[in-house]
């Protein structure tokens, strides 16, 4: 999904697109980073002055409440923010926290397992991986 079909979605929702919303939601879409609501504000304080950190959470909590993002929240750390594409995984550095995405279909076959050994019925299921990213690991090596 891209910002056109997420500008689409926002008025299918009745939600009013202000310049703000425009600007938090191309960031997320370009960022692959899955920033926090506080990096959202530093990225985008020199375009809009006005606008404070609660108007970031306020509107992240729109799109999240749409459907448009999904709040990962790992340990006591702040919340990451990951623009909604496809179901997906996250590989995440103990060192310096990086988050990486990656997909692995095989996976699904784990909620149809679930189902069918204890007759939930699955609404989704989330696995994080953790280890060290190839920047830390050159970092340990010298």
């Amino acid at each position: 999904m891209r910002l056109q079909e997420a500008i689409d979605a926002m008025k299918n929702s009745g939600v009013r697109i202000t310049p703000q919303r425009h600007a938090i939601l191309d960031f997320l879409i370009q960022s692959m980073s899955h920033p926090t609501a506080d990096e959202i504000y530093k990225a985008l304080e020199g375009k809009f002055p006005n606008m404070s950190v609660a108007t970031v959470y306020n509107n992240l909590r729109v799109f999240k409440e749409i459907g448009l993002v999904k709040e990962l929240t790992y340990g006591d750390s702040s919340s990451r923010f990951d623009w909604v594409t496809t179901d997906h995984y996250h590989i995440i550095c103990d060192d310096c926290g990086k988050m990486v995405d990656f997909h692995y279909p095989g996976l699904d076959e784990v909620e149809t397992l679930a189902e069918q050994v204890t007759g939930f019925k699955v609404g989704e299921h989330r696995m994080e991986i953790y280890g060290t990213c190839p920047t830390c690991q050159k970092k340990k090596q010298h």
